[in-house]
């Protein structure tokens, strides 16, 4: 009860944040399934993402982080206690698939990037086909998700994010997230590695459509 009450606690927190000093603005929590092994896909912005598409989603997710952010002990100690878990790679690689489909077999909900990198343009980027083996793997339902606007706040060469103040002038305009419905894992069963990863792709696309429409504009 601690551990929920904990994360509870900074997720309201960075709710707050979020809103008033990104303007973020969210669909499609319900999209979520709250109980059970949960994958959810994601197109990667920034380093906001993970933390933005936490609020939108609502339940408590598990995340993957770089093992190099746990070198400090009292940080190190914070990340794993709002459920984020370290690895050498994030993402699709060998070391980050092993520990989502530990978390996933557990009855987790895990959030991952398909397309294993931050993009360097703010389109989506080619998928990694290491997303196929986890939902063959697990049989978890899959949910597409999309962020819209964290792109243009911090993108990848920045060292420190812009503001999207709720109640001023933002000239990169905020932040949208948009979370589809969930698909069974069986309706990628056969299909060939192209076809699926395509479909996922397009699905996740449809959903960056409609955060990109939810956010505010400048």
């Amino acid at each position: 009860m601690s551990s929920w009450l904990w994360y509870e606690f900074w997720f309201w927190m960075t709710w707050a944040g979020s809103t008033l000093g990104w303007s973020l603005r969210t669909e499609g929590a319900r999209h979520v399934p709250r109980k059970g092994p949960v994958l959810l896909i994601a197109n990667h912005q920034s380093f906001l993402d993970p933390v933005m598409i936490g609020l939108a989603a609502r339940r408590h997710l598990h995340f993957l982080a770089r093992a190099t952010l746990f070198k400090t002990n009292l940080f190190g100690s914070f990340l794993r206690s709002v459920n984020c878990v370290p690895v050498d790679q994030e993402g699709v690689a060998k070391e980050g698939l092993k520990t989502t489909l530990g978390l996933l077999k557990a009855g987790r909900a895990v959030l991952i990037f398909p397309e294993g990198n931050r993009t360097e343009d703010g389109a989506l980027q080619t998928f990694k086909p290491g997303v196929l083996l986890l939902i063959q793997r697990s049989q978890a339902p899959v949910v597409p998700v999309a962020i819209a606007g964290a792109y243009e706040l911090y993108p990848r060469h920045h060292k420190i994010p812009q503001l999207a103040p709720l109640f001023l002038p933002a000239p990169s305009g905020g932040v949208g997230i948009s979370i589809g419905p969930a698909v069974e894992a069986r309706h990628f069963a056969g299909m060939h590695r192209e076809q699926a990863l395509s479909e996922l792709f397009d699905r996740v696309q449809t959903q960056l459509l409609r955060a990109e429409a939810l956010r505010r504009k400048a």
